[in-house]
């Protein structure tokens, strides 16, 4: 695998994580959109695009997004997941279990090779001054 190109849209916003959107074509024939670059606690680290997980209304069998409270199409109320006790760990577990990963790298390689060739791109993308026209 030959990641041939890296497109990178910075995000603006000092204070937001996400710092940019990546887009990466694989061999010339397979493109991966809405990577995010994201500033993580150790330091920069790519995401794979995701989606958010629903579940099923009891009542009505709409899908709703997980830990919504109410159904959105006929309003009864949703039965609520059990909350573990407060550890930073676990809030972040419960925001990793309500996205779903839509593509993602299967081998420690292969996910190593992305993000280099993704946060390169970004610095160089980061380090160009503004555009003057």
């Amino acid at each position: 695998m030959e990641i041939t190109e890296v497109r990178i849209f910075l995000k603006e916003g000092v204070n937001n994580k996400l710092r940019a959107y990546a887009t990466i074509t694989i061999d010339n024939a397979f493109v991966v959109r809405n990577m995010k670059v994201i500033e993580g606690k150790t330091g920069l680290f790519v995401a794979m695009p995701s989606r958010r997980m629903k579940d099923s209304c009891p009542k009505c069998g709409h899908k709703n997004e997980v830990r919504s409270k109410f159904c959105n199409e006929c309003g009864s109320a949703l039965p609520q997941r059990q909350e573990q006790p407060f550890r930073p760990e676990a809030q972040h577990d419960a925001r990793q279990s309500e996205h779903k990963d839509i593509a993602h790298p299967i081998s420690v390689e292969s996910r190593e090779y992305i993000q280099k060739k993704v946060l390169e791109a970004y610095e160089v993308e980061k380090n160009k001054g503004p555009v003057s026209h």
